[in-house]
């Protein structure tokens, strides 16, 4: 039997070294099925249970393997609910290839079922869309697809029309108007001008209170950042999506900045007279210093990511590894390190504050000792992902990552529901280490229960068994309620706020888990150390307190005042969030250890 298009597709992603698509059937694609029987499953068919979470497991293989993710749906409604995956890989610049199938084209144009203007409805999600129409146009257009999404870290989409995937398969020839193509893509490093490093280095050797903020385009930097940091005696505080990129084991850096940040991030920022900036696309200028307040300096890889965010005096282009090495030589070396002594002061005492509040009671637990508990458990090679929620900022201010640890969440669109299906991909991507993923029930009851199924299906097959799902039960959709409060001065509207009750445990033991529920402060340890143990997945329904407050790192009285006028307008747990409220925040001004 003769190649069909859909067979040199497979044959063409397998020359590209994809080794899994995550993908849900359907008839706008039948023809690719048929060739994936043909091909032996190579690249591997890993079944979703819903084209939106195929689209999040391509996410989380792509963000912790450092490959371009690959997903595939039929076309028509497999293709819509693809999006808000894409979406998330778009905004937080991470490699992905989708491939959508479509109605024949022989039909396009006439109404006919399940027929989208699928051009048009990805012409914004994917850097390049391109619908294929005939065999000889397929290399050229897959090719393109794979090198700008791995060159721009954006996402890609080819539209093949399910007659054409059927089509037998004939390559571009030596001829007018004919495209031909080849595999393979090779990394660029991207230096800036010598002026431009000579420029960015008066400014930070002239200042005495240097701040540095990394995101995940540092990465690869950690070693040069560390350096840097060292010469100009800097804090360093991190993007929620660069939370992996150093230790926070180093005693200088501060954590992750922004609304769901830690005080000595919030401080270093208010205090400098200098900033640099790695890497990160930080969004929230009033988390930066003033204007005015500071000289500041920014390096990234993306042209159209410069000058952004914050009026920087230097704008360096470049690839961070590369630059922050030709900038090293460049650097003075601070003698007065009052600024760093200040600085790592303030973080251990921030440590001890985050002690402190784990410990406090709540009915029936705590969700900051929950993941205080879990943070010095954790495994050095663990990948934690985390969803949207409150589940969010106990990530971002407890747990300590450390050695070869990754991590990640839906950082720029901050999407519910990926947090299960990103540990899929994380587990395709990474299956001898232990993957633990941290979800709120709200997004549990969006996604997460059906990736448990997946999870289920896959566990057996990988080196490392070990997929924690920590489940924050609080009954409410936590961070909306919170954000109701403290911005609108709105009380907590049940009908929209509160979630039915589902027994997590139970259904997770159904799809092959350890199940366990702990609703005993004194029980939350040992329900991680088990689970972290165990020889299968495991779902841990850690029943919480929705009155304890995510305390921002710093509150204006704007935020004061809303609480107040939410609790005055009668919202229902309102005794309970003033309790808790005034035992977190009390827990700033006890002594200290010296």
């Amino acid at each position: 039997m003769a190649d069909t298009v859909a067979d040199y597709l497979l044959r063409r992603l397998r020359t590209w070294g994809v080794e899994h698509v995550f993908a849900y059937p359907g008839d706008g694609i039948n023809g690719i099925l048929a060739a994936w029987g043909r091909a032996d499953d190579d690249p591997r068919f890993i079944q979703a249970r819903h084209e939106e979470l195929a689209a999040f497991e391509a996410v989380g293989y792509a963000k912790f393997s450092g490959e371009v993710g690959v997903c595939a749906a039929t076309g028509g409604p497999g293709a819509i609910h693809l999006l808000n995956g894409l979406y998330d890989a778009k905004l937080d610049h991470v490699p992905v290839v989708a491939i959508v199938g479509q109605q024949a084209s022989t039909s396009l144009g006439g109404a006919y079922q399940q027929e989208v203007d699928l051009s048009s409805l990805y012409k914004d999600v994917a850097e390049y869309a391109q619908f294929v129409s005939t065999p000889q146009q397929l290399p050229n257009a897959l090719d393109r697809a794979m090198r700008t999404s791995v060159a721009r870290r954006t996402v890609t989409a080819l539209i093949i029309p399910n007659d054409v995937q059927e089509m037998t398969y004939s390559p571009p020839t030596h001829a007018f108007k004919m495209v031909p193509s080849s595999v393979g893509i090779s990394e660029a490093v991207t230096t800036p001008a010598e002026a431009d490093l000579e420029r960015a280095a008066e400014v930070l050797n002239a200042g005495e209170r240097v701040a540095i903020m990394v995101g995940q385009g540092a990465r690869k930097a950690a070693g040069e950042v560390t350096a840097v940091a060292d010469v100009l005696g800097a804090g360093v505080s991190k993007a929620l999506l660069g939370k992996d990129v150093l230790s926070d084991d180093l005693p200088w850096v501060t954590g992750a900045a922004g609304l769901l940040g830690t005080r000595p991030s919030w401080e270093l920022m208010r205090d400098c007279d200098t900033l640099l900036m790695i890497g990160a696309s930080f969004p929230y200028s009033q988390f930066l210093p003033e204007f005015e307040q500071a000289r500041a300096v920014q390096i990234d890889i993306d042209p159209t990511m410069i000058g952004m965010r914050y009026p920087f005096e230097v704008n360096l282009l470049g690839d961070a590894k590369a630059t922050l090495s030709a900038l090293l030589p460049r650097l003075r070396r601070k003698q007065d390190r009052a600024w760093r002594e200040e600085v790592e002061s303030g973080v251990r005492d921030w440590w001890e504050v985050m002690e402190r509040r784990a410990g406090v009671d709540a009915e029936p637990l705590n969700p900051e000792r929950v993941f205080h508990e879990l943070s010095p458990q954790l495994p050095d090679d663990a990948i934690i992902t985390a969803d949207s929620g409150s589940a969010a900022n106990w990530y971002a201010r407890h747990l300590r990552v450390r050695g070869r640890m990754r991590c990640s969440l839906s950082g720029t669109l901050a999407t519910m529901g990926p947090g299960a299906p990103y540990a899929t991909g994380a587990k395709f991507a990474h299956p001898d280490r232990p993957v633990i993923a941290l979800v709120g029930d709200g997004a549990m009851q969006m996604n997460g229960i059906n990736e448990l199924i997946t999870i289920g299906q896959h566990w057996r097959e990988w080196q490392d068994p070990r997929v924690v799902v920590g489940v924050l039960n609080n009954g409410d959709l936590n961070q909306v309620t919170w954000e109701m409060r403290a911005l609108n001065g709105a009380p907590q509207f049940l009908p929209s706020q509160r979630l039915p009750e589902f027994d997590y445990a139970e259904f997770a033991r159904s799809a092959g888990f350890r199940g366990i529920r702990v609703a005993d402060p004194g029980s939350v340890a040992d329900a991680w150390a088990e689970a972290l143990s165990s020889d299968r997945p495991c779902l841990i329904d850690f029943v919480t307190d929705p009155a304890v407050p995510p305390i921002p790192p710093q509150a204006d009285w704007s935020q004061v005042e809303s609480m107040a006028e939410a609790m005055l307008r009668g919202d229902p747990d309102a005794w309970s969030v003033v309790t808790e409220g005034v035992k977190s925040k009390a827990q700033e001004f006890l002594p200290r250890r010296r």
